[in-house]
């Protein structure tokens, strides 16, 4: 009840004297200064909003043009040929101003206008310029005279001054609409190889029924949505992909971040927890000054704005997101406990020894927990009706509701798991699966799978992220999971005994325990919303594995696209296994354009299959040639998909339209999105790390074995790129459809 105390600011008694009032001063000064802080950053969110609504002007501009303008006045000459004296004509001032005063405050009022004319002009010119993208498909080397000239043009409009982040959202362009008839070319094109004679011309008859009735009909909804709507794709993407699909979000929809794998710079658990989270909160000063860099190629930034204190909330029909401005704490679980974890202390935030601190306050608390509040996650693990009928009966008055609204407005969650992962003991490889699987979905109810990302960490000092998927992208977290990594390991810092440098203040109040008031029916739905969710996490098989032969490096000495290169292992891997192909998925960003996420690469072309049929045919001769065209192909569809030329997002779209008109389309329905992930990135020149998942309830499926193909696949292109002969192999049947998690 200690806590409880200190958390009111005053407290008042009834006694036979009268009322006891009595004033908690530490908690009037943490109200004082919470709003003093509060208060910085409205200055600051206020102020850049002024530099980020002018730019590529800056705010100081302004009196530039006014002193201009006033100069010119002076001799004698009118820059605005009539203008202030019509300005100062119909000025509704006090006859007591002197007419030169008057003439000044013209001045200032046309220098303004002027001043506003031209920031229009630049931004639109900007935009003009950023909607500019043929650059991306010319050969390396080889630049047209128009490319020169946008080189020269963009280079004046963004050399200068030092964007924000949020800088060049309002000069970026909307993403444009394809034509229906390219739409439907590029996607016949792309299930050629996928069908018989036979299935592609049924195929080709429904699409061109649809491109000559239906289709322009669905397309003019889209364009009038375009006309008004910064991005024709995303709220729906958002709503329809994401927050109204009713099946777990956890392992469909949530991803995880790995650790370093051969380093773990502390095994102190409570020391990593201290340096990490002072390294978020560091983050996400930096993101509320908007000082995070923005990309050297301008793309868009919002999907950054609802990166901390944002939950995604369960609903009957559909799921919304909801962020909050700020937060001062974060939510820590602990062997079935939940504890709030203020991180600011007298307006200042906490140092990592402090953090250590109270994380290993935690790690020691002795106190059990409440009844039902264990197994308590798993209500945002299972499905998500019954989890939205919980949250409405069990959870929307009293305790329960202050304890979940907690939760939910935290800055984010974090996690202190009593296992240790990473790559260790007798059988490393196993071990790294094994992490991998449980950042996915640990035990079920040790995460809150609603909130925008929750930090894992370890006995042994390993750490991971787990992110929910709807309110942004992969890359947007890898930036802030790379910086907080970056920022522990290599400007933090430890001491020799492993703890976090610096002094802690052992004033500091104990991480209040968060209380529940569960009742027998709202358990026996945590009951049922864990066995969904356990089912669903056996049934995973992953495979994880470091490819450390060669990398990107030796691939670009081949002049090949790393990522195409990759890409055609994929296929080759595939086929040795399925002996045959399939559509393949793989995810680009559209972040050129406004509000901008993701568009689908079809990796699986013409070209491909072409070059997998002659290198497991033995026709070396051409399977270079062969080779080289597939990656070149892939390159054009990576570009064409990130330049608005993609056609996934905008059969969606035509598809979404169908639905509301009340109209069936059996074109539209002839789109498929299935397969298994392989998800990869490549480390440095002589590192790929590969993520394979599938179903142990699929027969076909076996994430160890395709990840074996992987393998073989990667070192015979290689050596066909490098010269050596290598020796087709036959193939085999078997294996299921691939993509890339998108």
């Amino acid at each position: 009840m200690a806590e409880a105390h200190q958390a009111v600011a005053f407290q008042f008694t009834v006694t036979p004297e009268g009322i006891d009032l009595q004033l908690s001063h530490q908690a009037l000064s943490e109200i004082y200064l919470s709003g003093v802080r509060s208060w910085k950053k409205r200055v600051i969110r206020l102020k850049n909003n002024v530099i980020t609504g002018v730019y590529p002007a800056s705010p100081s501009s302004w009196l530039f043009v006014v002193i201009a303008i006033l100069a010119t006045m002076y001799t004698r000459s009118d820059p605005s040929m009539g203008l202030i004296a019509k300005i100062q004509e119909h000025l509704p001032v006090s006859q007591s101003m002197s007419s030169q005063c008057q003439a000044v405050l013209s001045a200032v009022l046309f220098s303004t206008m002027l001043w506003l004319l031209l920031i229009f002009t630049m931004r639109l010119c900007l935009k003009q310029l950023l909607s500019y993208h043929r650059w991306m498909f010319e050969q390396h080397g080889k630049m047209s005279n128009t490319t020169k000239v946008w080189v020269v043009s963009s280079g004046a409009h963004l050399s200068g001054r030092k964007p924000l982040l949020y800088s060049y959202q309002g000069s970026l362009p909307n993403l444009p609409v394809p034509v229906v008839k390219d739409t439907v070319k590029r996607y016949l094109e792309s299930v050629r190889p996928l069908m018989d004679d036979t299935q592609y011309e049924r195929t080709t008859k429904l699409a061109e029924e649809f491109e000559s009735s239906l289709g322009n009909r669905l397309q003019w909804y889209l364009k009038l949505k375009s006309l008004w709507a910064a991005n024709y794709v995303s709220d729906w993407w958002e709503e329809y992909v994401y927050l109204r699909g009713r099946s777990p979000i956890m392992v469909n929809s949530n991803y995880y971040g790995m650790d370093f794998l051969f380093v773990t710079p502390t095994p102190i658990q409570s020391a990593r927890a201290g340096n990490s989270i002072h390294s978020f909160f560091l983050y996400r000063r930096k993101l509320n000054k908007e000082e995070i860099k923005p990309v050297s190629l301008p793309c868009c930034s919002y999907q950054f704005e609802r990166m901390f204190h944002t939950c995604r909330i369960p609903g009957e029909r559909t799921d919304t997101v909801q962020h909050w401005q700020d937060s001062d704490y974060i939510v820590v679980y602990h062997k079935g406990r939940y504890f709030r974890l203020r991180v600011y202390q007298a307006g200042r935030l906490l140092s990592p020894r402090e953090i250590e601190f109270q994380i290993q306050r935690i790690l020691d608390d002795p106190a059990a927990p409440s009844k039902g509040e264990a197994h308590l996650g798993a209500l945002t693990a299972g499905d998500r009706i019954p989890w939205a009928k919980a949250r409405t009966k069990f959870f929307s008055t009293g305790l329960n509701k202050r304890s979940l609204d907690c939760i939910e407005k935290a800055a984010f969650f974090v996690t202190l798991d009593d296992d240790e992962q990473g790559m260790m003991g007798d059988d490393p490889a196993a071990s790294l699966d094994n992490y991998a699987k449980n950042l996915l979905h640990g035990k079920c109810y040790d995460r809150w799978f609603d909130k925008s990302f929750s930090v894992v960490f370890y006995k042994n000092g390993k750490c991971g992220i787990n992110a929910e998927h709807s309110w942004a992208d992969a890359p947007v977290l890898a930036h802030v999971w790379e910086y907080a990594l970056a920022t522990d390991s290599f400007q933090l810092g430890y001491n020799t005994e492993g703890h976090c440098k610096g002094e802690v203040d052992s004033s500091l109040p104990k991480p209040q325990k968060l209380n529940w008031e569960i009742t027998p029916e709202c358990e026996e739905q945590i009951s049922q919303s864990l066995d969904v969710a356990q089912k669903l996490a056996d049934d995973i098989d992953f495979h994880v594995f470091s490819f450390q032969e060669f990398g990107k490096g030796k691939v670009k000495k081949c002049r090949v696209s790393p990522d195409a290169f990759i890409q055609m292992c994929l296929q080759l891997a595939y086929f040795r296994e399925q002996n045959n192909f399939c559509l393949t998925y793989e995810a680009s960003m559209t972040r050129l354009f406004r509000e901008g996420r993701t568009e689908t690469v079809r990796s699986c072309s013409n070209e491909s299959s072409a070059f997998v049929r002659a290198f497991e045919g033995g026709e070396v001769n051409v399977c270079r040639r062969l080779l080289r065209a597939a990656s070149e192909k892939h390159q054009l569809l990576y570009r064409m998909a990130m330049t608005g030329g993609g056609i996934d997002r905008h059969l969606f779209c035509l598809y979404v339209v169908s639905k509301y008109l009340g109209v069936e389309s059996p074109f539209l329905k002839e789109v498929a999105d299935d397969g298994y992930g392989v998800s990869y990135s490549l480390i440095g020149d002589n590192m790929i790390n590969f993520h394979i998942s599938c179903k142990h309830s699929c027969p076909q499926t076996d994430a160890h074995k395709f990840g074996s193909q992987i393998k073989k696949a990667l070192h015979d292109i290689i050596n066909l790129l490098s010269g050596a002969q290598p020796e087709p192999k036959k193939p085999e049947a078997g294996r299921p459809e691939v993509k890339k998690d998108q």
